[in-house]
Formats: structure tokens, sequence, C-alpha cells
């Protein structure tokens, strides 16, 4: 009996408890749930000079920069600052061999310089609502997952289309929280006329990359900067030479006041995905099925791909950001894995569950409701845990692995539609495979593919059993006599998807049997057929995981209730997070201070090594110290600093803000240490990585020679 009740005990103690530094918070429950602690911690303002709907506030400066990154307004010209990564692939889509502002930057002298970039949007948040009462009275009395999930989205797309009113540039959408047990309103206003205005060369907002990313202590300028355009009513509008700068509701204030160590810091974004709710069994399965996957193809494959960037100036251009995109969830999969084992974040969750279960059993009621939570969850994972393996290694090496299966898809589609005799679907297919086929080209070497999509189908079939791997890759291996390479060269060379005047003679007269007999297509065909099965089989496990996920989420909140407030899991929306200035320690008789200097940037320079090479004009500017307005009261210039906000990615690209809401960073990376920190936010060692404002603009004004944007800002000294 002691020993459970010490057991008990201990597993009180291990429940992270919610501190200023944690939590991802929505932005209409500021003033409710954070205010009188941000007030504690030194934030100077209201919280309706954060959000507010009916005048301007700091969440109006605060924009989805692309498809998935964070941006800020810096000046009252709609001039817009976000990371070098989060800019990465318009720089590369500007770029060429003659003209490769990935290596060398860019920066436009004036306006009319300033280059349109088509597919880049930003969305302006417009308010949040919390509509549950609208929803949640139909689920009253419903048992069904498939049921609920029905009604929830009907109901939903109803209150959407409401909010967006016919208007084109409006996007609404109803988003669960909570597990599924509260539903918000999100309205965006869309700006699709963005474009390109300075980006320093990857030398500089890319320094250390591999080697450094989700490290510290860090330094990288990473940044790019992009201006918004609308019509000349400031309303949302396509390119057009008669578009203006924005004038935007709020910008920010830029602080060159500096900080110190303990300052309160915010950070306001779009946090993308955190699983904080997760289960010791979900994160045994995100170490040894998720993570353990991705680690290992992923790594394959990039290097395969940057062999063939370093032989070749326009390869490196074609598949920068495919290489970028790919790298950075591979090294956060190791730093993750890494960190969940050694702080034993899967005894952190037993813990939990068994508080949770003494909990609920604790009365009849809670145990009617929540009781068989954690069942559901267990039956679940464990019932998925096979076909997710095998759909997962699908997904990794054949359709992200080899990009003349991702590119078949399409056609894959159009085959279907053919086959349905739906015509307005087989027109809708064509124009988005033209769409496709332009952008693919572009950035497309068929030799890569071709060397990489031979090692990824092999990889498939040697680790994945018979049952699972589709049907096609038996008939491969016994034609092919396990060849793998001859049955790529063979797809190659036969496949009519290589070859654009045959596809545009296809769209002009598109007929099921060009698509029927294409090899590559076929290969498509059969791999998504395998993936439907997969989705099939796992249909049951995911009700189950859904009705436990939402009954455990709903019981932690009651647990909770009373005891500290519980925020929701990140998910895209705009959150506010905020804790102070602080260094770490990693390991014993080590700590890392809050800031990095110029200095450490000459101290990593290797010119033998592209990673670190140091462009030769900001060596001079730093041997000089020529820092202007830029440097500390030491006179040191800035580079990085770190505070201990709760990020996670889709925060790239947020501003960083000091107790005034002045503009003191961008984020741009966590670090490696907590990696586990979409899981479970380490107190003593998560902290967010920025970018400081003062090395923006030194690079801005001293390196780039293009202080007029300065000038445009406002400064606060």
């Amino acid at each position: 009996m002691k020993k459970i009740l010490l057991f008990l005990i201990v597993s009180v103690i291990l429940i992270p408890q919610t501190r200023a530094d944690e939590g991802m918070w929505l932005l209409p429950l500021i003033e409710k749930l954070n205010i009188k602690d941000m007030k504690k911690a030194g934030f100077k303002l209201s919280a309706k000079d954060i959000y507010s709907i009916n005048s301007s506030s700091i969440k109006d400066a605060v924009v989805i920069f692309g498809g998935g990154c964070t941006g800020e307004i810096i000046s009252g010209q709609g001039l817009l600052l976000t990371n070098h990564h989060c800019g990465y692939g318009a720089i590369q889509q500007h770029s060429s061999v003659e003209n490769d502002y990935l290596k060398d930057g860019f920066w436009a002298k004036n306006k009319s310089e300033e280059k349109p970039t088509p597919g880049l949007a930003v969305q302006f948040l417009e308010r949040i609502e919390d509509v549950t009462d609208q929803i949640a009275p139909a689920l009253k009395d419903v048992s069904s997952e498939e049921k609920r999930a029905e009604i929830i989205a009907k109901l939903s797309d109803s209150i959407a289309k409401n909010a967006r009113n016919n208007t084109s540039h409006i996007r609404a959408y109803v988003s669960p929280m909570f597990g599924g047990n509260d539903f918000y309103l999100i309205v965006y206003k869309i700006y699709s006329d963005v474009r390109l205005v300075g980006a320093p060369p990857s030398s500089i907002g890319k320094f250390g990359a591999d080697t450094d990313n989700w490290m510290w202590p860090r330094h990288t300028g990473d940044f790019s900067i992009f201006r918004v355009y609308s019509d000349a009513n400031g309303n949302p509008a396509d390119y057009s030479e008669n578009n203006v700068p924005l004038r935007p509701k709020h910008h920010f204030p830029i602080s060159l006041k500096g900080f110190k160590e303990g300052d309160f810091a915010m950070v306001m974004g779009f946090p993308g995905s955190t699983q904080r709710y997760m289960t010791s069994w979900e994160v045994d399965e995100r170490i040894s099925i998720s993570n353990a996957n991705m680690i290992k193809i992923r790594g394959i494959r990039q290097e395969l791909m940057m062999e063939d960037m370093l032989a070749d100036p326009k390869v490196k251009i074609q598949y920068a950001t495919k290489y970028s995109g790919s790298s950075n969830y591979w090294k956060n999969s190791i730093g993750m894995s890494k960190a969940l084992k050694k702080l034993k974040v899967i005894d952190q969750k037993r813990a939990q569950e068994i508080q949770f279960t003494n909990w609920t059993n604790a009365d009849a009621g809670r145990k009617e409701l929540y009781g068989n939570a954690l069942s559901l969850i267990e039956s679940a994972v464990k019932g998925r845990a096979k076909n997710l393996y095998a759909r997962q290694y699908l997904s990794e090496s054949v359709l992200r692995g080899c990009e003349i299966v991702s590119f078949a898809n399409t056609f894959a589609d159009l085959y279907n539609a053919l086959q349905n005799g739906e015509t307005q679907n087989i027109q809708r297919t064509v124009e988005a495979s033209k769409e496709w086929m332009e952008n693919f080209f572009k950035n497309y070497n068929q030799a890569t593919d071709k060397k990489i999509s031979a090692v990824m189908l092999k990889l498939y079939y040697d680790n994945v059993p018979q049952e699972d791997r589709p049907a096609i890759f038996d008939t491969i291996y016994n034609e092919y006599a396990g060849d793998f390479g001859k049955y790529v060269d063979y797809l190659f060379s036969n496949t009519f998807l290589l070859d654009k005047e045959k596809i545009e003679a296809f769209w002009n007269n598109p007929t099921e049997k060009t698509p029927e007999n294409d090899i590559a297509i076929k290969l498509a065909r059969s791999v998504s057929q395998k993936i439907r099965e997969f989705q099939k089989e796992d249909a049951a496990n995911s009700l189950k995981y859904r009705e436990g996920h939402r009954k455990y989420v709903a019981g932690l909140r009651e647990m909770y209730e009373g005891v500290r407030p519980v925020y929701p899991d990140a998910n895209f929306t705009m959150r506010l997070t905020y804790g102070k200035i602080s260094g770490y320690e990693p390991q014993d008789a080590g700590y890392f201070e809050h800031v990095t200097t110029a200095k450490g940037i000459i101290e990593k320079e290797d010119p033998d090594n592209w990673e670190f090479v140091v462009p030769e004009k900001l060596k001079q500017l730093i041997g000089t110290k020529d820092f202007g307005a830029y440097a500390m009261k030491d006179g040191r210039l800035p580079v990085n600093f770190i505070f201990s906000g709760d990020i996670t990615g889709g925060n790239s690209g947020s501003p960083v803000l000091n107790a005034k809401g002045e503009l003191i960073g961008t984020a741009f990376d966590g670090n490696w240490e907590a990696m586990s920190g979409d899981i479970a936010y380490e107190t003593n060692l998560q902290r967010c990585i920025n970018l400081d404002i003062r090395y923006t603009l030194f690079v801005i004004d001293k390196y780039a020679d293009a202080k007029y944007l300065i000038d445009e800002m406002t400064i606060v000294k």
C-alpha cells in the first residue's frame, strides 16, 4: 500500500504544470486566462492591444506567409519580414544560373524592381469566434463517431459559408479544438500580390545550414523581405501594375533598445501542430515507427540528392527547396527521438495516465464519461501499427521519394475521370495537370530522379512485407529479376510523362487508353490502390482513436479545472506564447547564454565548407566593427537570441515582441535538447531561437546598402 501511495505521489509530481513560458494560447481567451500572469511577468499592454476585432491590434500585423510560415508587417507601406527559409521557395522561383539569388542574395533598389511572385499569398486574421454552442447541442445524443463527424462537417460548412458571404478573398473554416470538444470559426482575408523585396545570400540567411539546424548557439541571418500590395482602396487584388503598397491596420515599431536576461518576450504566429495530449503508446509509436522510418528513408534520399546538387549549379537551384524541406524534419525526427528517450517522456505520460485513471475511477459519473478513453486509444494505436509502418514507408520512399510517381498521380486521377465519364472533372483535372507540369519541369532533373527512384523502390521492397506491398512491386521484381535499376531504366525510357509534346497531345485528345497503358501511371495507380486499402483497413482504428482522444482531452480539462489553465494543441491557428529571455544549462557544468554575436560567425568560418562560408564584405564589416546603430551597449553586434517561448513549426518567421509590443526579433527555430517539445514542453530546456532585429537591420543597411527600407520603418531607439 505504501508503495502504491508513493508511486501516486511521484506520478503527480511528474505531471508538468503549466508555467508562464508554456502554452500556445488562443487570442480571444487571453483576457480570461493569461493577461494577469503576463502583467506580472512584465507585459505593459492590454489584452485588447493584442486582439481586437473592432480596433487596430497586434494581430493585424501578423500574417500566414505562404502555406506554412508566419510573417509580420514592419512598415506603413506593407513591408513584410519573415525567415529566409520561409521565403526560400520564392527566392528559388526567381533564381537561375545567371541570377542565383539563393547564392548571391537579392535587393530591389526601389519598388519598381520588386519581384511579383505568382502563387505566393499572405492571410490576415480577421477574427476568431467560438461557435461551440452552434455545434455541440447537435452532438448531445450521438454515440456513433461516424455520425458525429458527419454532423460536425455539415454544421461547420454552413457556418464557414455564411462567414465567407460569397467573397472570393475571404477564407473561413471551423477548426476543432481540444480534441474535437470545442469549435472555433477562423476568418482570414487573403492578399495574393506579394513581391520579393530583399534577401541576403544563403551564406548569411542559411549560415550553418544542416549542421547548425535546430542547434544553439546559432549565428544565422534567417530573414527575407517582401511587400504586400492591394488595389487602390486597400482591398485584395490579383497582381496588377496599378496595385499599390498595402496600408496595414497595424505595423510593428522596431526597437533598437535591446534586452537583458530575464526580460519579458512574446511571440504571435501560427504554430503548425503539437501533440501535448499524446499518450505513452503514441509516444512509443512516434519513436519506433514514424521517426525511425523518416530518419532512415530521408537520410538515404538526401545523400543522393546532395551528390547531384554539389555536382551541378543548375540542379542545386532546382532541388534547393526540396532538399531543405526534407532535411528540416529529418533532423527534427532525429533530435525528437533522442530527446523523448533522454527526458523519459514515455514515463511522464504513463504517470499522467495513472493519475487520470485514478481520478476517473474515483467518481461514477466521470467513469461513465471517460472510463474507456485510454483503452480505446491503446487498442487503436496497437491495431494500426502494422499498417502505419507500411503506409509511411510507401509515402516516404515512393510518393515523396520518386518524383515521377508524384507527377504520374495527376494523370492517374485523369484516368479515373475518363473511365467514369466525368466530363467536368476531366477538364478540371487537365487544367490541374497543366499547372503541375509547368512547376514540375522547372525544378526537375531526370537523371537525379532516376537515380533516386531505383534506390527508393528497392528500399520499399526490401523493408516491407509482401502482403503490404502494392501488387505491382512483385510484378516488377519477377519481371526484372529483382533489378530495380533495370526496371527504372525501362520506366524512364517508355513513359510519355517525360515528353512535354506527348503530354500536350494527350491533353488535346484525352482518352483512357493512353494513361491506362503508361508504365509510370500503372505504378502510381497501384500505389494509390494500396493506400486506399490501408485507409479502409484502418477505418475502425481511426474512429476508435478519435473517440478515445476526445474523451481523454475532455477528461484532462475537467481534471485540471481550477488547478491551471489548459490550452489546445497547435493546429496552425494564430496563437500567443510568452516567457522570458533566458539561457539554459544543457548538461552538467555547461551554460548557454541568451545571445550570440558576430564574433561567433568568424569563429565558425570554414571557406572549404559551403555551410560555413562567410561573405567577404561581411567579414570586413565585422573586422572593422562597422556596426552603426545596431551594436549593443558593449559594442558587440548581436546575431541570435533565445527565450523560453513555446513554439513549433509554422512559427517560423513569427514576430518576437518586447513588453511594449515592439519588434525585437524573428523566431526561426527550436533547440536540439528539447526536440521533444511538440509532445511535452520541457521547462528547463525548451528555448525559441530568434534572429535579433538589430542584425537584420545591420545586414539591410551595412551589407546590402538598402537603407531606404529602414527609412520607411518605425524605429524606436
